[in-house]
C-alpha cells in the first residue's frame, strides 16, 4: 500500500476556498428563453407539454411565512447556488426559498372533462406547493419526481404558482449526496430548490398515470404494467408494439381491474373538501397486458446493439408514447466462477464513476446535448457502463443511456448523520478484514441513530426503484456506499430483491459487507489491483445472496489525479494518486488498465469502475476536466 497517496488523501473540508466561475459550452451558449426544452418524461410521452423553464421570481426569508416582496429573478431549474441560476447563494439551514411565477394561459385553458397536472422532476429538498393562494401538495425528498392534479385550484384568469423550500442539507439525516455545506475533498457544493424541469399537461378525465414493461427474455415475453385514473366507467384499453416502424404485435381489450383503489393521495392537500370530491368520483386502477415477441423479432439490447422497442397505449382518449428492450442481467457459473451475464453471456462491466456535478449547473446538467457527451464519450473511451454515484437523475440521463447503450449501476443516495471518517474512511483504507467485524444494526457506529430517517430512506429507496425500474440500462441496484449512513443491508437488500428481482444488487459497495447481495464489492486506491475473494463460506452467506455465487467486483478504483489550469474551479488538488503532467497521467492510467486491471478478467473479476467521469471542483482524478472542455486521455 502506498502510505504516501492514502495520507494526502485525506478528506477536509475547505469552506475558506472561492471557487473560480467555470463555464461548459452548453452552459455558455444557453438561452434563458429555451431551457432544457426536451420533453421531460420520455417513457411516458404526451403530445400536450407546457414547460415552466423559465425566469420566476425568488425570494429568501428566515420565517415560513410569505415574503413581503421578492428579491429577483432565478432561472428554474438551476438551483439558486449554481451561477447559471443567476442567483449564485447557498440557501441555508432554517433559511426558506420561495419561488412564484404565473402559469401559461394556453395551458389552463382546458378542454371539456380535462384535467392539469403540474410536474415538478426534482425538488431539493421539502417542498410546498401553492397555486392561488390554496396548498395544493408537500412533498419530501430531494431526488425523485412528483405531480400534483391542480384542476380544482385554477381561475378563469391569472393562476400564481407558489413553491416554498426547505433544505437542511448535511446538517441531518437526510438524503444529500455528495453535498456538503462544508464542501472539500470527496464532498461538494451543497445546492438546494428546485433543479429539473417543471411542466405541465392536460390529460381527459381517465388517463395513464404509470407503465413499465415486465419481461421474460427467455420466453419472449412483454408484460405492461399500467397504472391509471378513471371514471366510474373503464374505457378500452390497447396496446401496440413496433420495431424500427414495423408492427410487431398488439393487442385490445377492457382493462381487467388487478388492484382498484381510491385515488391516488399523493394529489390531496390534507383536509381539502374538493379533494375528497375528486377522489370520490376518481378511481385508480392497475392492470396488465402481455404479448408475445416473434422469434424473427426478437431484438436483444446490448451495448454493442442497444434495440429498443416502441410501444403505444391508448386508454380511451388518452395515448402515449412508449418504449422498451429486451435484455437479462444475470450471475451466471462460468468455468466455475460466478460472473456477471448480459442475456447468459459474460460481459466485463467496464464501468466509470459518474458524479453528475457541473461547473456551472451543479445538479443540473446546462442542455439535454451535455448529457449525451457524458455518454457517449465514456463509451469512446471503451466503458460500457456509468456508476451513477449517490445521485438520481432527470429521467432523460437513463433514456440516453437506453438508447446509446451504457449499463447503469444506480447507487441510492445515502443519508445519515456526520460520518466518522476514521471509520469509514481511514480503517478500510488501512484494513478491509476489520470491516468484516462490522454489524450495521449498530446505527450509532454508522450515522443512523434516527428512525424516522431511516424509515424516510427506506420510503426514498423503494420510490427511487419504483420511479427508474423502467429503464432497460439499469441493471445493478447499489443501496449502500463505504458504509455512509448504512444499516440493516441484509433485511434492505430482501426489500429491493422484492421489489425488483430482475435486477442485480450490490449492497453494500466498497466495505462493511454483510454478505448479501449479488457481488463481493470492494473499493482498491492504494493496493496493486486484485480479484475480490468470497471470504464467507457458502453456508453462512445470507438468504438474500445470489444462489450461483457472488460475482467479483471492483466498484471503486483509480482515482489518478491531474490538475489541468484554467479548466478548475480552485487551486487546491485532491486525488488518490497525483501528476504534474498530461504525458504522465496518461502513461500511469494506460498503465493501470493495460498491466493491473485486465488481466484481471481472466481470474474472475466481473467488472470494475474507475473513478471518475469527470474533476469536480478539488476532486481532480477525471478522464475529463469538470468544465468538460478537455479530454486528458
Amino acid at each position: 500500500m502506498n502510505l504516501t497517496d492514502a495520507v494526502r488523501s485525506i478528506i477536509k473540508p475547505h469552506t475558506e476556498d472561492v471557487l473560480a466561475p467555470l463555464t461548459t459550452i452548453w452552459g455558455e451558449k444557453l438561452d434563458p428563453a429555451h431551457v432544457l426544452e426536451e420533453y421531460p418524461r420520455p417513457q411516458l410521452q404526451r403530445s400536450s407539454y407546457y414547460h415552466l423553464n423559465w425566469k420566476w421570481d425568488y425570494a429568501f426569508t428566515d420565517t415560513p411565512a410569505a415574503p413581503a416582496s421578492y428579491q429577483g429573478k432565478i432561472l428554474v431549474p438551476f438551483s439558486p447556488e449554481s451561477a447559471l441560476s443567476g442567483v449564485k447563494r447557498q440557501l441555508k439551514p432554517g433559511e426558506y426559498l420561495w419561488y412564484r411565477t404565473s402559469l401559461p394561459q394556453e395551458a389552463c385553458a382546458l378542454p371539456g372533462g380535462y384535467r392539469l397536472l403540474l410536474h415538478f422532476g426534482a425538488v431539493d429538498y421539502e417542498a410546498e406547493i401553492t397555486l392561488n393562494g390554496h396548498k395544493a401538495f408537500c412533498h419530501r425528498g430531494g431526488y425523485l419526481p412528483f405531480e400534483v392534479d391542480i384542476t380544482d385550484f385554477l381561475r378563469p384568469d391569472r393562476n400564481e404558482l407558489v413553491v416554498r423550500v426547505l433544505d437542511h442539507s448535511n446538517r441531518t439525516e437526510q438524503s444529500r449526496g455528495k453535498q456538503s455545506l462544508e464542501r472539500g475533498g470527496i464532498f461538494y457544493t451543497a445546492q438546494s430548490g428546485i433543479w429539473q424541469t417543471v411542466w405541465l399537461e392536460q390529460v381527459p378525465s381517465s388517463y395513464l398515470k404509470e407503465v413499465w414493461f415486465e419481461t421474460d427474455y427467455d420466453k419472449r415475453l412483454v408484460t405492461a404494467h399500467v397504472t391509471a385514473l378513471t371514471t366510474k366507467t373503464l374505457p378500452p384499453f390497447s396496446l401496440t408494439f413496433s420495431y424500427q416502424n414495423k408492427l410487431i404485435a398488439s393487442q385490445s381489450l377492457r382493462a381487467e381491474l388487478l388492484s382498484p383503489s381510491l385515488g391516488s393521495s399523493q394529489n390531496a392537500a390534507p383536509g381539502s373538501e374538493k379533494d375528497a370530491k375528486q377522489l370520490s368520483d376518481r378511481k385508480e386502477v392497475s392492470f396488465s397486458c402481455s404479448l408475445t415477441l416473434p422469434e424473427e423479432d426478437f431484438h436483444p439490447w446490448s451495448p454493442e446493439a442497444p434495440c429498443l422497442y416502441d410501444a403505444e397505449l391508448c386508454f380511451g382518449e388518452d395515448v402515449v408514447r412508449s418504449y422498451f428492450a429486451m435484455r437479462i442481467v444475470t450471475i451466471e457459473k462460468k468455468e466455475l466462477r460466478p460472473v456477471f451475464c448480459l442475456n447468459h453471456e459474460p460481459l466485463f462491466l467496464m464501468g466509470a464513476l459518474d458524479q453528475g456535478y457541473w461547473p456551472d449547473g451543479l445538479y443540473t446538467a446546462p442542455s439535454d446535448e451535455a448529457l449525451i457527451y457524458d455518454i457517449s464519450t465514456m463509451k469512446k473511451l471503451g466503458y460500457n457502463m456509468l456508476r451513477k454515484h449517490i445521485k438520481v437523475e432527470a429521467a432523460r440521463f437513463y433514456y440516453h443511456c437506453d438508447r446509446l447503450g451504457m449499463i447503469v449501476c444506480q447507487d441510492m443516495v445515502n443519508g445519515g448523520g456526520h460520518y466518522s471518517m476514521p471509520l469509514v474512511s481511514y480503517l478500510p483504507t488501512v484494513s478491509q478484514t476489520a470491516c468484516h467485524y462490522i454489524n450495521d444494526h449498530n446505527y450509532a457506529l454508522l450515522s443512523r441513530k434516527d428512525p424516522k430517517a431511516r424509515l424516510q430512506w427506506e420510503k426514498e429507496c423503494e420510490e427511487t426503484i419504483l420511479q427508474l425500474r423502467f429503464f432497460p440500462s439499469i441493471a445493478i441496484w447499489c443501496p449502500f456506499n463505504e458504509g455512509w449512513g448504512q444499516f440493516d443491508a441484509v433485511r434492505i437488500t430482501g426489500k429491493i430483491r422484492s421489489l425488483d428481482p430482475s435486477r442485480l444488487i450490490d449492497s453494500t459497495s466498497g466495505w462493511f459487507d454483510q454478505g448479501c447481495g449479488d457481488f463481493i464489492s470492494v473499493h482498491n486506491y492504494f493496493r496493486t489491483l486484485q480479484v475480490p475473494r468470497e471470504y464467507v463460506s457458502t453456508d453462512k452467506l445470507q438468504e438474500n445472496s445470489c444462489p450461483q455465487g457472488r460475482a467479483a467486483f471492483l466498484s471503486e478504483y483509480g482515482g489518478l489525479a491531474c490538475r489541468i489550469d484554467g479548466h478548475s474551479s480552485v487551486e487546491r488538488t485532491f486525488g488518490y494518486k497525483h501528476f504534474d503532467t498530461l504525458e504522465d497521467f496518461q502513461k500511469a492510467y494506460h498503465t493501470l488498465i493495460e498491466k493491473s486491471l485486465l488481466p484481471l478478467k481472466a481470474q474472475g473479476l466481473s467488472g470494475a469502475v474507475y473513478t471518475q467521469v469527470s474533476d469536480v471542483e478539488e476532486e481532480v482524478n477525471g478522464l475529463m476536466t469538470y468544465d468538460r472542455r478537455v479530454l486528458k486521455i
